[in-house]
């Protein structure tokens, strides 16, 4: 997606955002993919539109690294921030790079701290997929589940039943005024409506 480059928010490192969008592409890739990452930027724009404010710099780094490893398995949000601690001192201070990092871990549970802005923004527009239109959300459903053709259904749908269960356990999907009054609903229908349950 060619339009991803101005959401790069760095003067320099090119190469990097190359590498990026490289691993963002690869074709093993199912929903964690370039339409992704542009959909998280997208709506981490249109929360700072409707005035939720963030540290720009480190979200949109976090953004660009948070799915940057995704390979199925469990670890790969850690390995996220890994290669974000390797590759981003010398392009920002010592002091994004932490907050960079620390954000991608949060990403593997979405469970940010109410205090917690950066977080709560980037978890918002990470999960915001959940609300989305019906035809969408289905085809998210299908890019995930080619994602693990390696696993049976059973293993699959046990797996998926227990990521969905959990982020509806939290008392809000969404941690920002404008994503939950805007997004709550919808999400957690469409959520109902995958695992079968009434809305």
């Amino acid at each position: 997606m060619s339009d991803l480059a101005a959401w790069w928010p760095l003067d320099g490192g090119l190469e990097l955002r190359e590498r990026l969008l490289a691993a963002y592409a690869h074709p093993d890739r199912g929903y964690h993919d370039t339409r992704h990452l542009a959909e998280v930027c997208a709506r981490l724009d249109e929360l700072r539109d409707a005035g939720t404010t963030y540290d720009r710099t480190a979200v949109l780094l976090a953004a660009w690294f948070h799915d940057a490893v995704y390979d199925g398995e469990r670890d790969a949000e850690e390995r996220s921030a890994a290669w974000a601690e390797h590759a981003l001192p010398g392009l920002v201070d010592d002091a994004v790079v932490t907050e960079v990092a620390r954000l991608v871990r949060l990403t593997e549970t979405h469970r940010p701290d109410d205090a917690d802005g950066n977080g709560c923004v980037l978890s918002d527009a990470d999960l915001g997929i959940l609300a989305a239109p019906s035809a969408r959300y289905a085809t998210y459903v299908a890019a995930v589940r080619a994602e693990y053709s390696h696993l049976d259904d059973a293993t699959f749908s046990a797996g998926r039943r227990a990521v969905l269960e959990g982020l509806v356990s939290k008392p809000r999907l969404f941690h920002t005024a404008y994503a939950h009054e805007r997004w709550e609903d919808a999400a957690r229908a469409n959520v109902a409506s995958e695992l079968g349950q009434p809305a």
